[in-house]
């Protein structure tokens, strides 16, 4: 078709019939964005049919007179129309995303997005957030309407809670499936990693979609059953080879910090007890513990990839070096990507090839996080060295030897029980590391069988492994209350291995009005998990030898492996383009489970209407208008031990042995047991309406839900003559999830120089656990012995606080000691506490913008989480006693000068006065950049600048308001973030 259309453009420019002001015009189409030539463009003189197209190398020649109006267009791109006013003329096309995100990657196959009955959301590499991104998790936040995700902390590489509507279990993984390339990842954590996901460079993901209904996640059965996210890397091209250089430098600094008392409050505060032995304890420094273990940190980022065809197959390679230091001194990330996708098509293209492979090395080095909290205790008027500390620090120029100041016994050898650890010292001396080694591959074949059009067999192979070894050192100078500590060791290796094999048949088959395509096969899955740890500690005898009782030296070997085998079918089938049926069915049997229990049958079905394709709408205003509904159901054992339903042994600890004569031996005692384990399972039903008008300028989705899991796999009680144990789990419980979903997205304003888009989402989602016979007691918090804040319980929502009801005086003032009787019995006890609030947002909203404006681009994103509330442990524990207790002097947070508290009391550390309204708008990200043509030997080249954790509005007090799981305790403060870098194409 192409030489026809050529040879017919030759014939045209030889018809004698040309006007004398006709000229040959001629030049070269290109993408805006790769600077690559685009072959096969069609140009058209508007209002005519005469045209041409371009050839391999994008350059194309045509007659036409001054003041035509030449139509460039190309598939996946936008149309561009310029008129003629000489003989040369080079046009740069756009990508146009509307026509990109059409087709959207589903399981085991993909859609066009006009087709999809589920619940499903596709987010592209054009609107991925911008700035210095270190994991993929962080290119979708705030993007998604009912995806919450909430990163660990300010830490470089630090991983991130993923929820997709909501909390779905209770003792299990809440997280989705993460599936890359068509592998999806196991659901344990990398030991010695931050993340799982660090291995993925965010640069080569070309777009990421989240399946959040049963009726679109079925089809991956148990392991879908908390929604999946789809990671679609960038892909090889045909055509001469093309670079891409990405380079960013970054800034991170310290925002804020816990408030505490400063040198001068600490010592009125001392005084003012008129206690001489506690006024003698203060010291004449005055230091700022915190700004000590913080400090402005520099990291990199750099990225290189190449597309072209090789020998005649498309193929993308790319590396990528990251190197980013925390703003805890000490803390660092280093990782190193490569990756290589190709491409061949054989057999007329009846065989089509698609291989994956991405290796990445990661090295952490760890800055311990209890400095955090030592900073924040530690008295402000002792020096960080110390002349008469036994810990040494340094030696100075006079060769005086100095030591990390410590509260000291009173043979001044050891550092008292109980005491805060000088925070510089645990920065300084405590070593821990770790490297991680990934690989992540897979080889998919697909072939169109030649006797059975449109019957196409897949075979997809996978393999992911990961290698982690780590160790930390406490050398024999770290401040330790231990008499003859002589240093520490913990040494830890992991080798986790997943393999993978599908094989399907897809087949589709258009008949009149009807569309059918039906897909069934098979999966299985293997896990292998070897993990191993050593770890030892010395303690010295008074003349130096080992002393082997109180010295350590445990070892720990742990060997698992789970099978997940599959079977799987789904059928679309579409009426005219106006009346969509999906229909899933997914068997899987997990090794995890009872040979009776194991299989598990997980169906789903959804239904769309696509109302702008009938005939009484032909003539309206919606570009697209489509109604759906879908019900499904999805089982979990995601986080499940592998062998519970068998007995165990478990090897004592070193200091539980058994004597027998003079020797001691360590005993394996058996694990609790559940035989009848089986799937927790969820029901969800959802509707929804996608529409779209004024050419698609306004455009949006509304979704509604209703998720019910049954068979909650919860801790419960047993008689512990019945079993290993008095707790087990068991399948005991249901709880409900119930929102909506609003996207909306807008066009204002969209011409040849300017372009500007809005995107606004909103979810609201309420979770009730509706059953539950055991109430569950978790959260754990510090202050006290075994202190929980947080329950599981019927009726309300997981991971609720469950606290005492504090009194307030006329001034809302907290009285010390003053509850309210909620039982009316006469006295405050236990029975007085009540459930008050959760951790998790009632209502979720995200904006962004992206502003064109010729060569400049803008870009914002911004989050705001309303009804979240926080226990903020950090001042909980505050009070006055604290301050002098153990014979040492500790610093408290400045909630103090509020409360006056005097007495630590656990029904003052459980007070609701601690839980707190953490609701917050936090602007994310801005970016400024500006795109020369023609700027590295006549390639694009953009120089780009931008800002993360810019703002935070929030009433709460304390460090940070977004905390996963809502317990403020040692939280890594997110640091604000500049970035400049360049983006080069050549």
């Amino acid at each position: 078709m192409k030489q026809v259309k050529q040879y017919l453009s030759l014939l045209l420019f030889l018809v004698p019939a040309l006007m004398l002001a006709q000229v040959n015009v001629s030049g070269t189409v290109t993408d805006s964005g790769s600077g690559e030539p685009l072959p096969g463009v069609s140009i058209v003189i508007k209002g005519t049919t005469t045209g041409t197209t371009t050839d391999f190398d994008g350059n194309y020649s045509i007659n036409a007179q001054n003041g035509d109006i030449l139509q460039f267009s190309y598939i996946a791109f936008k149309t561009k129309e310029i008129r003629v006013t000489g003989s040369e003329l080079n046009v740069t096309l756009q990508e146009d995303t509307e026509q990109l995100d059409e087709v959207v990657v589903i399981g085991y196959g993909s859609v066009r997005k006009e087709d999809l009955t589920g619940a499903v959301n596709l987010v592209t590499s054009k609107d991925f957030n911008k700035g210095q991104v270190s994991s993929p998790q962080q290119l979708i936040q705030g993007k998604v309407a009912g995806v919450s995700i909430v990163n660990g902390g300010g830490a470089p590489g630090e991983g991130s809670n993923f929820l997709v509507r909501g909390i779905g279990s209770l003792n299990l993984n809440s997280n989705p499936l993460f599936v890359v390339d068509g592998v999806p990842l196991n659901d344990g954590g990398v030991g010695g990693s931050r993340n799982p996901l660090n291995l993925i460079n965010p640069n080569d993901i070309e777009a990421i979609s989240v399946l959040k209904d049963a009726s679109a996640t079925s089809i991956y059965g148990s392991r879908a059953a908390n929604g999946v996210v789809l990671i679609t890397t960038k892909k090889g091209k045909a055509g001469e080879f093309s670079f891409n250089l990405r380079t960013n430098t970054s800034v991170f600094e310290p925002v804020n910090q816990v408030d505490v008392l400063n040198p001068a409050q600490f010592r009125k505060l001392v005084r003012d007890t008129g206690n001489q032995d506690f006024i003698d304890r203060l010291g004449s420094a005055s230091t700022d513990w915190q700004d000590l273990i913080y400090r402005t940190a520099f990291g990199s980022d750099h990225s290189l990839s190449a597309v072209g065809a090789a020998f005649g197959v498309p193929l993308r390679a790319s590396l990528g070096y990251s190197d980013q230091d925390g703003i805890l001194s000490g803390d660092n990330f280093n990782r190193v990507t490569a990756s290589v996708n190709l491409t061949p098509r054989l057999l007329d293209d009846h065989l089509k090839f698609e291989i994956n492979a991405r290796v990445a090395r990661t090295e952490n080095t760890f800055a311990d996080r209890g400095a955090i909290g030592s900073a924040v205790s530690f008295d402000p008027t002792k020096p960080v060295y110390d002349q008469n500390s036994p810990f040494y620090a340094f030696t100075d120029e006079n060769g005086t030897d100095f030591g990390y100041y410590t509260w000291l016994n009173a043979a001044g050898t050891n550092q008292l029980n109980l005491a805060p650890t000088n925070p510089v010292a645990i920065l300084d001396l405590i070593d821990d590391q770790a490297t991680v080694d990934r690989f992540v591959g897979n080889l998919k074949a697909d072939y169109q069988l030649h006797w059975v059009p449109g019957l196409t067999a897949t075979v997809n192979g996978g393999y992911d492994l990961s290698k982690s070894e780590g160790g930390k050192i406490i050398p024999n100078n770290f401040p330790t209350a231990a008499t003859g500590y002589d240093g520490r060791t913990e040494q830890y290796t992991q080798e986790a291995k997943n393999y993978l094999f599908d094989a399907y048949l897809n087949y589709k088959k258009e008949f009149g009005d009807h569309n059918l395509d039906v897909t069934g096969g098979y999966s299985y899955q293997r896990f292998e998990f070897d993990n191993f740890s050593n770890n030892v500690e010395r303690i010295l005898n008074a003349d130096g030898s080992l002393n082997d009782e109180a010295s350590l030296n445990e070892t720990f070997i742990d060997k698992s492996r789970n099978v997940l085998l599959s079977y799987f079918g789904r059928l679309n089938y579409d009426f005219d383009g106006r009346y969509l049926l999906t229909a899933t069915l997914r068997a899987d049997a997990s090794s995890k489970l009872n040979p009776d229990d194991r299989w598990g049958y997980f169906p789903s079905a959804a239904l769309a209407w696509n109302i702008h394709n009938e005939d009484f709408l032909a003539e309206g205003p919606f570009d697209q208008l489509k109604l759906r509904v879908g019900y499904g159901e999805v089982g979990n054992v995601n986080g499940l031990g592998d062998y519970n339903f068998l007995t165990r042994y478990v090897i004592s600890t070193p200091s539980a042995q058994y004597q027998f004569g003079d020797s001691f031996y360590r005993t394996y005692r058996p694990e609790p047991i559940n035989e009848d384990l089986r799937w927790e399972v969820g029901n969800t039903l959802n509707a929804g309406i996608d529409f779209a008008v004024l050419e698609s300028r306004i455009s949006g989705s509304v979704n509604a839900y209703i998720k019910t899991t049954e068979d909650l796999i919860a801790t419960t009680v047993v008689d512990p003559f019945t079993n290993f144990g008095n707790t087990i789990s068991a399948n005991i419980g249901d709880m409900e999830n119930r929102g909506v979903e609003v996207e909306l997205n807008l066009v204002p304003v969209r011409s040849q120089d300017l372009e500007w888009s809005i995107n606004y989402n909103i979810s609201v989602n309420d979770n009730e656990i509706t059953r539950l016979p055991d109430t569950q007691e978790v959260g754990g918090i510090s202050g006290g012995v075994g202190n929980t804040i947080q329950r599981h319980q019927v009726g309300a929502a997981p991971f609720s606080y469950y606290v005492y009801k504090q009194i307030y005086d006329t001034n809302g003032k907290p009285i010390e000691g003053a509850y309210a009787d909620l039982n009316d019995d006469g006295q405050i006890n236990s029975e007085d506490r009540y459930l008050y609030k959760n951790p998790y947002a009632d209502v979720l909203m995200g904006l962004s913008t992206n502003l064109t404006y010729k060569n400049w681009d803008f870009s914002a994103v911004s989050r705001a989480s309303i009804g979240n509330y926080n226990y903020n442990n950090v001042a909980s524990t505050t009070a006055l006693n604290g301050v002098f207790s153990n014979d040492i002097l500790r610093n408290i947070p400045a909630d103090y000068l509020r409360t006056e508290f005097q007495q630590f009391t656990e029904t003052n550390l459980l007070s609701d006065y601690f839980i707190e309204n953490a609701s917050f708008f936090r602007l994310d990200n801005i970016t400024l950049g500006y795109t020369l043509a023609e700027g590295f030997f006549g390639n694009p080249l953009r120089f780009y600048a931008s800002g993360q954790n810019l703002l935070v509005v929030t009433n709460y007090n304390g460090l940070d308001p977004e905390i996963t799981g809502g317990i403020d305790n040692n939280f890594y403060p997110r640091p604000r973030v500049l970035t400049i870098g360049l983006d080069i194409n050549f």
